[in-house]
């Protein structure tokens, strides 16, 4: 968690260096932007409950990226701190499900869980709302704030308050996607997990009631002025962050805020509505045959392709240049210098071994011969 969130703070940390970089927050926030619709699009098509909350974190990144790259520092920390309750909830609560069905991660063989883990269903229903931004929860007052920051400020557009909107109905569509796939419609639990499935127990239901309360109230430290709040997370962070330079004709009516604030929500409804009609109401789509989905539906589901496209590019080609460097220098310079060494030593001990006959007469005669070898060289150089 702090190696995924390190970015954010830290470009936080260095507003004061990127205000005065007009470009490189352009950048960011378009990073941003594209990293949280990007990321959402795939969690609409896995069925490994971690995974789908993996990808719902790098959106939620992707919208802490956005809120820094239009200059809302505090508003993008401040969905750093909420995005921590109901991210852990929603983790910690995947495990308790997960500890229930003898460590299953597919939602394709859960389904109909909320009445034998309530705590755990009923919590991470909690921390679903909140990360969907419905009113009242704490993902509703820090992500509007981003939306709003998005559409407002002097380094926001129209597009990037558009790109922001569209992740928060998928976001809502995949979250609840997760809670229908796993809590209701019909058992698909394995017979043999069956006779085994529990509630966890307190050491681990206790923490998702405390991150549920969290998930509740944590967003009320920064409610906006647009419900009389003072927005006081954003105020205690503003003696500690830049802020970019406002024009002084730069503002926007209030109702405005209002009726983006409700267009998201509506749309985030939208994304729910639409996730109950397709695993509720009509369940067509628990275990669907990817041949009926269209190639649509097989890209998201790879990803994009970007690993297939990684491991192409990068760790393929890495693999082959190893084994290259392997071949040439390692096995013919190391190896082969170590081998002729070897091999001489080899070689000699092979000569010198036919000298060893554990034969005396011959040891002896060998002796007498050396002798006179060497008597007669003497003798040659004193002549």
């Amino acid at each position: 968690a702090t190696m995924v969130t390190a970015g954010v703070y830290m470009v936080a940390r260095l507003s004061a260096l990127f205000v005065l970089a007009p470009i490189s927050m352009a950048v960011v926030a378009i990073i941003g932007a594209v990293t949280a619709i990007f990321a959402a699009t795939i969690a609409l098509t896995q069925f490994d409950i971690k995974r789908v909350l993996a990808y719902s974190t790098i959106s939620q990144l992707g919208y802490m990226f956005l809120a820094c790259g239009v200059g809302a520092f505090s508003a993008g920390i401040f969905h750093l701190v909420t995005h921590a309750f109901f991210k852990a909830l929603l983790f910690m609560g995947a495990g308790s499900v997960m500890h229930a069905l003898s460590n299953e991660q597919d939602m394709r063989f859960m389904g109909g869980l909320r009445g034998k883990i309530p705590t755990t269903f009923w919590t991470m229903l909690i921390g679903t709302l909140a990360i969907s931004g419905i009113p009242g929860l704490s993902g509703f007052f820090s992500k509007d704030e981003i939306l709003w920051q998005s559409f407002s400020s002097a380094r926001g557009h129209f597009f990037l308050w558009l790109i922001g909107v569209l992740a928060a109905g998928l976001t809502a569509f995949y979250m609840f996607r997760l809670i229908f796939l796993t809590f209701y419609g019909s058992s698909r639990v394995k017979s043999d997990v069956v006779k085994h499935l529990h509630e966890s127990p307190s050491v681990m239901t206790l923490p998702l009631i405390a991150l549920a309360i969290l998930s509740i109230i944590g967003g009320y430290v920064g409610v906006p002025h647009l419900f009389g709040g003072s927005n006081a997370f954003g105020s205690f962070l503003d003696s500690a962050l830049a802020h970019p330079p406002e024009p002084a004709e730069l503002h926007h009516p209030a109702y405005l805020e209002a009726i983006l604030m409700a267009a998201s929500v509506i749309i985030a409804l939208i994304g729910i509505f639409i996730a109950y009609r397709i695993y509720v109401a009509k369940p067509l789509m628990i275990n669907p045959s990817p041949d009926k989905l269209g190639k649509v539906h097989t890209i998201l589901f790879h990803k994009y392709y970007v690993d297939e496209f990684y491991g192409a590019t990068v760790v393929r080609p890495f693999i082959k240049l190893s084994e290259l460097i392997y071949n040439l220098i390692d096995r013919v310079l190391v190896d082969g210098t170590i081998n002729i060494v070897a091999y001489m030593t080899l070689w000699t001990g092979e000569i010198l071994k036919w000298f060893q006959t554990g034969n005396v007469r011959n040891y002896i005669v060998t002796f007498m011969l050396g002798v006179v070898l060497f008597v007669g060289y003497v003798l040659l150089k004193w002549i």
